[in-house]
């Protein structure tokens, strides 16, 4: 991660107190620059992007194991989560290289290209798993508030489809990563910068901006649309069994967990990452581009964590995970349960067979889901 405290290709730290100096014409756009100390990213970073690695190379591996060994045949939720596992495992496998980068004080010892690649696999698990879960909630939309319509579409084939046009999109969006990212030195340390070198700096807030609309902003404001629907949808008063009304209130709660992640993993770092790089741009105290710097190294991990918590949703998601995880462990037994959750053709006879009630079609969806 590069570091807030620089506006020019090398800084180093050494105030435990924001002091505003002049900078020269060419080393930034602002007229000054913040030192700042930043001793407490050399533990949090490390710990943080320690822990995610450890919690999420476990579970991402106990997702994709009952994904291919457990579950057959899948529906397009579990091929929408399957390709959300494997975006989250390939963001894993290169953290163990940034704790070593911030346990050792901000000194990459492994190369420019293995930089971009880090920065490139964030970015695109990033967004790879806001695009996933767009398709499950609209999945989940259409199938509850769109039972029959929306049949034709919900079938694996199509999920398919979508998923490889997402993995095409997101990595055609991110490459530009790959020409921004750069190192730097530092005195001894060679730097691993986020952004890009001070003369392309602007044109890299252009391509973060661009991203936040289309990549961020366009998918959460259509995921909180179709939640809104659904649970109004749900909430809807109907003679509904006892059996219906679980689902129903498992559903809202799914919800309501979805949107939670959501927030707490990707709102904060985008908003803070839209400040901290406009706010480099402008005349502001060190005191305020002090807490702006402190606010961004925090959201940092909340945005990879994401890689630990879509395992979890898995779980909650779905009731064939939960039976594959918990008979595994011995829990308890499986049982048969009136619809079911991965066989698709299973799901719309069961749809089409209820279609003269309402209420039994989503209660075929919701049961699915």
């Amino acid at each position: 991660m590069s570091d807030f405290i620089s506006f020019s290709k090398q800084t180093k730290v050494e105030t435990t107190k924001p002091e505003k100096m002049n900078l020269s014409g060419d080393q930034e756009n602002s007229t000054y620059k913040c030192k700042f100390n930043e001793d407490f990213k050399y533990v949090l970073l490390p710990v943080s992007y320690g822990i995610v690695f450890c919690v999420g190379l476990i579970l991402n591996i106990l997702a994709l194991y009952i994904f291919l060994f457990r579950i057959k045949p899948w529906n397009a939720s579990t091929t929408y989560m399957f390709n959300l596992a494997i975006s989250d495992m390939m963001y894993v496998i290169s953290l163990p290289l940034l704790v070593y980068y911030y346990s050792q004080g901000d000194n990459w010892p492994f190369g420019v290209a293995l930089c971009k690649i880090v920065k490139f696999l964030f970015y695109t698990n990033m967004y790879c798993s806001i695009f996933f879960l767009l398709c499950i909630s609209i999945h989940r939309f259409l199938g509850i508030c769109y039972p029959m319509k929306s049949m034709g579409w919900l079938k694996v084939r199509n999920a398919r489809i979508i998923s490889v046009v997402v993995w095409v999109i997101v990595s055609c969006c991110q490459s530009p990563i790959l020409y921004f990212v750069t190192t730097s030195t530092n005195g001894d340390n060679t730097i691993c910068h986020d952004t890009s070198s001070v003369d392309l700096f602007d044109d890299f807030v252009v391509y973060s901006s661009v991203n936040l609309g289309l990549l961020f902003c366009v998918p959460f404001t259509t995921i909180i649309i179709c939640y809104c629907l659904m649970t109004r949808t749900l909430l809807k008063p109907s003679a509904a069994t006892a059996q219906t009304s679980a689902s129903k209130k498992k559903s809202i709660k799914m919800i309501i967990i979805v949107l939670m992640v959501f927030i707490i993993c990707f709102l904060p770092f985008h908003i803070n990452r839209t400040l901290y790089y406009y706010f480099r741009k402008m005349d502001l105290d060190c005191a305020t581009l002090d807490a702006i710097n402190l606010a961004y190294k925090v959201t940092r991990p909340l945005a990879s964590a994401n890689s630990c918590l879509d395992p979890i949703l898995y779980f909650l998601a779905g009731q064939t995970i939960r039976r594959n995880i918990i008979s595994r462990n011995g829990l308890t037994k499986m049982k048969k349960k009136f619809t079911s959750f991965v066989v698709e053709n299973n799901w719309s006879n069961s749809a089409a067979a209820n279609a003269n009630s309402d209420d039994r079609q989503s209660t075929a969806v919701i049961t699915r889901v």
